[in-house]
């Protein structure tokens, strides 16, 4: 048996593979991947929710859709349990609803629509000029590598993405402008099979690690601030066409309003060549010291 170490890819891949449960239709388990702080990534358990969904419709129907609620704190340590609620099998559409659970509670609760391919009327946004190549962008490596604390090690070398903000990372402290506004490369880094499902899956596991952060910019806040208290509360995403996400992808971010404790994170998502393929929207709970 080979020792050598799982690559962070890798370790992604079989988080994502469910193990259906031979007792009960559709319902599946999946484990979780180890986290600094010990809870359960939302990004996570959103694809996985996802995913399991996607094992009940027919492979012809992609996901153009999900609305889902982070409804309690998993524990990364103990399995989840995905129940699937088939609510809808039309002529072109399919509804689906996913429970995560962990000790019988739900930690996620999802609805997902998905869309057998048809022909419409189809224009997008423009991606912005003027943006910097992701290879002319400081990697997290480069910003965090030589840093040895657990949270620098884990967003640098363990991630399975290569993250990229082109206006400077929020990591270490506050930007120098205070904005709402932000624009990330993101990529993972390594090559992915080529499975749809997989991909759109992908891109709401990647997403979850920066939709917060234009609330941070915008309060003039980052990643070490003091007594600051972060969580993800609802997410929403659209998918408009077809992404790899082993290719680089640019997240145009904005955060439109905060308050009560809650700021809104959106983003639109763009591949390299300028073509919209998501736009995602999620509120967090923000909190900081008095």
């Amino acid at each position: 048996m080979s020792d050598a170490p799982v690559s962070p890819t890798a370790a992604v891949l079989d988080a994502l593979d469910l193990t259906p449960d031979p007792t009960v239709p559709d319902q599946f388990s999946g484990h979780s991947l180890p986290q600094p702080n010990g809870r359960v990534f939302g990004g996570q358990v959103l694809a996985q929710a996802l995913l399991a969904a996607g094992r009940t419709v027919d492979a012809d129907r992609l996901p153009h859709s999900l609305h889902g609620y982070f409804l309690r704190a998993g524990v990364v340590t103990e399995p989840i349990s995905f129940a699937v609620e088939r609510l809808r099998d039309g002529r072109s559409f399919t509804a689906r609803r996913t429970h995560a659970l962990q000790g019988g509670a739900p930690i996620l609760s999802l609805i997902a629509s998905f869309q057998t391919e048809q022909d419409g009327v189809d224009y997008a946004d423009e991606m912005p000029d003027g943006v910097p190549a992701p290879e002319d962008v400081p990697s997290a490596l480069d910003l965090l590598g030589t840093i040895d604390h657990p949270a620098a090690k884990f967003w640098a070398q363990e991630s399975a993405f290569d993250v990229r903000h082109v206006d400077g990372s929020i990591y270490l402290g506050r930007a120098a402008e205070v904005t709402g506004r932000q624009q990330v490369w993101f990529r993972a880094r390594d090559p992915l099979p080529d499975d749809r499902l997989l991909h759109r899956a992908l891109l709401a596991y990647a997403c979850d690690q920066v939709m917060l952060e234009p609330v941070l910019r915008r309060s003039g806040r980052s990643w070490v601030t003091p007594g600051m208290s972060i969580a993800s509360l609802d997410h929403a995403m659209w998918w408009h066409r077809d992404a790899r996400v082993d290719d680089w992808l640019l997240y145009v971010q904005t955060s439109p309003s905060a308050q009560g404790g809650r700021g809104l994170g959106a983003a639109r998502v763009f591949t390299r060549d300028g073509t919209l393929v998501a736009s995602i929207a999620q509120e967090g709970m923000v909190r900081f010291p008095d």
